[in-house]
């Protein structure tokens, strides 16, 4: 066999039906693209061929847990992979000693994220809440737990994933620093999760030296008209060829890859009716899916609505506080006069009342009387008539009054004392 077109001459439509360019060239497309509460189909995880990963039931890895001996399966290998991660919560790992096909169904998951068709924009449980996620139920993969955690959280367990002698220095980041380490037999040359990145980040460059054009690495977890269980085998095959070594029997050999060293096992590809025939998913599955769209979607609407009522409550809140603190400024205001009213009021200057002279009678307030003409003068035309028409010997306890115009002859109490001034002229 010399390429995987000549030796599936038989396999129908495959010479004249190639495979067509698909979404990894563009790593944009990989991921599994869905709306929010929107199921994941068998067809999107590609449930078949995860199948046959996990239930190959081989031990011939070897044992990446510390103080392991022997060899183990690829489920066991990758399992303990996650439950040995430094991000692994005690939670998480209790659940998966609890329930076993728990820890395979988040290893499945896993996987995904391993390779990139899930990205960290995914959850997988309803009262999941931040807008930069977006839930959707796994049926075929959440049968034991609802809660799958998501994928950010997945994915930062896998990258903490490493070996013991990782932790301490950088991890191999390219293949053939991977196959050195086998090479040289230091078993396990980096961890099982660590060599997936690897290979799903140097898919292009590795394709021609593992698969004939145009498939690669990331290819065998896309929906395909390619056999699930080839796909499968070929996946576990890289997983050998690069953990254990280049130089040692495989035992996911075909004629194919025997034939033709550093190729995958032949790929053998299916009918219209064979891939209808693959991952379909059943009736329980698509009810669960519908039940849990319709939890998230109810979830959501109370969501909302208790955001728009506490908007309203804080804006409530905002008002009532502007309304005691309008009310309180404006106790606090003192009221003043403008200053435009105090000028406009007359001045009106003192005027000492008037006491009356035993025996005289009180001055009447006439029009145009001497009274009524005092009440009118100005505190300058006052006090000149205070100067000119009062007696500076007058007794000091004696209130000033306006002179008439002509010298009013009373006696004075000084005069009454002292007769003799009578002649003096006053």
């Amino acid at each position: 066999m010399t390429s995987i077109s000549e030796s599936s001459a038989h396999s129908s439509g495959w010479p004249n039906d190639p495979v067509p360019l698909v979404g990894y060239l563009s790593r944009k497309a990989l991921p599994i693209k869905r709306n929010d509460a929107e199921p994941l189909t068998r067809e999107d995880v590609q449930y078949d061929l995860l199948h046959h990963i996990f239930c190959d039931t081989q031990a011939v890895f070897t044992g990446q847990t510390p103080g392991s001996s022997g060899k183990v399966n690829f489920c066991d290998l990758y399992v303990n992979a996650l439950y040995n991660s430094s991000k692994c919560s005690k939670v998480l790992k209790d659940k998966m000693i609890e329930t076993p096909a728990f820890a395979v169904e988040l290893a499945k998951i896993s996987l995904l994220t391993n390779v990139g068709r899930i990205n960290t924009t995914m959850a997988f449980f309803p009262e999941m809440k931040t807008a930069l996620r977006t839930y959707h139920p796994v049926p075929s993969l959440q049968k034991t737990d609802g809660n799958a955690q998501d994928a950010p959280r997945i994915k930062n367990c896998l990258k903490a994933a490493l070996l013991p002698s990782e932790l301490k220095s950088m991890a191999p980041s390219t293949p053939e620093e991977i196959l050195e380490n086998a090479r040289a037999r230091q078993l396990p040359p980096t961890s099982v999760v660590n060599l997936i990145f690897v290979l799903a980040n140097h898919a292009a460059p590795l394709a021609a030296t593992h698969f004939d054009p145009p498939l690669n690495f990331l290819d065998l977890f896309l929906p395909m008209k390619i056999s699930s269980a080839d796909r499968a085998r070929a996946f576990l095959w890289l997983m050998f060829h690069y953990l254990e070594g280049p130089d040692q029997p495989n035992p996911y050999d075909d004629d194919y890859s025997r034939q033709n060293v550093g190729k995958v096992p032949r790929l053998r590809r299916l009918s219209d009716a064979e891939t209808a025939a693959e991952n379909v998913d059943t009736i329980e599955e698509i009810e669960w899916g519908k039940t849990m769209s319709a939890q998230r979607n109810l979830f959501l609407q109370r969501l909302v609505t208790s955001q728009e009522n506490e908007k309203k409550a804080k804006s409530a809140q905002a008002a009532s506080s502007m309304q005691r603190t309008d009310s309180s400024s404006s106790r606090s205001r003192v009221v003043r006069p403008s200053g435009d009213g105090a000028r406009e009021k007359p001045y009106i200057h003192y005027l000492p009342p008037q006491r009356s002279v035993p025996g005289s009678n009180p001055p009447e307030l006439r029009a145009g009387g001497s009274s009524a003409h005092a009440l009118q003068r100005s505190m300058l035309e006052h006090a000149w008539q205070v100067i000119t028409k009062t007696d500076p010997l007058a007794d000091s306890d004696e209130e000033l009054m306006d002179e008439p115009p002509h010298r009013c002859h009373r006696q004075t109490a000084w005069e009454a004392a002292n007769p003799s001034t009578r002649s003096s002229g006053y």
